[in-house]
């Protein structure tokens, strides 16, 4: 369609003061372009949670929130037609950054206080495969907040847009332990 390329190119103008101002970084020096991840130190806000491999997760633990790079990968995504091509490339982008997350938390300071990642998205399917637990954030001012800041985001990935599948997607947390993430993507020294 006509207004994405505009949008994505405006997106691409504002994305470097976005970056600034929401304190992320990259989760180690020159992964700039192989990543898909921008990351930042946070504490959890919404109820304690259970993940599956028994760890829990309480109010004002620390995390790492993990950002998807979006417009990075709505700009790779542009020439690909089929919703299931696209989900499988970012499916690739995601598995191949995963690393990239153990390396941050291994080398920070507080290494020994973080118990884990989050992310918040609309996209609630094939993150079992990577180890994360989906979770439901149950403040629905929070939801309703977070839908409309992402809803330009799927907008502008979909290449078709129906009421159905806006109403249909809801954010969700995805969630992984510290020691989840190590066991999976740690790479051998």
């Amino acid at each position: 369609m006509f207004f994405r390329p505009f949008f994505l190119n405006v997106w691409s103008f504002l994305d470097p003061i976005y970056f600034v101002f929401t304190r992320l970084q990259y989760p180690c020096p020159g992964t700039e372009r192989n990543g898909v991840f921008r990351v930042r130190l946070t504490r959890y806000k919404g109820k304690d949670v259970i993940l599956s491999d028994g760890t829990k997760i309480c109010k004002n633990d620390l995390l790492l929130k993990i950002h998807l790079h979006n417009v990075k990968i709505l700009k790779e995504l542009s020439s690909v037609k089929s919703e299931i091509a696209k989900g499988r490339v970012i499916f690739k982008q995601v598995l191949t950054s995963m690393p990239f997350l153990t390396s941050f938390i291994s080398g920070h300071p507080e290494h020994s206080r973080i118990k884990g990642v989050i992310g918040i998205t609309l996209i609630n399917k094939g993150f079992l495969p990577l180890g994360f637990d989906c979770i439901h954030p149950e403040n629905r001012y929070y939801l309703s907040f977070k839908k409309a800041t992402q809803l330009p985001i799927y907008l502008l990935s979909c290449s078709e847009i129906s009421m159905a599948n806006i109403r249909k997607h809801h954010p969700v947390y995805l969630m992984m332990s510290k020691e989840m993430l190590m066991k999976k993507y740690r790479r051998p020294v």
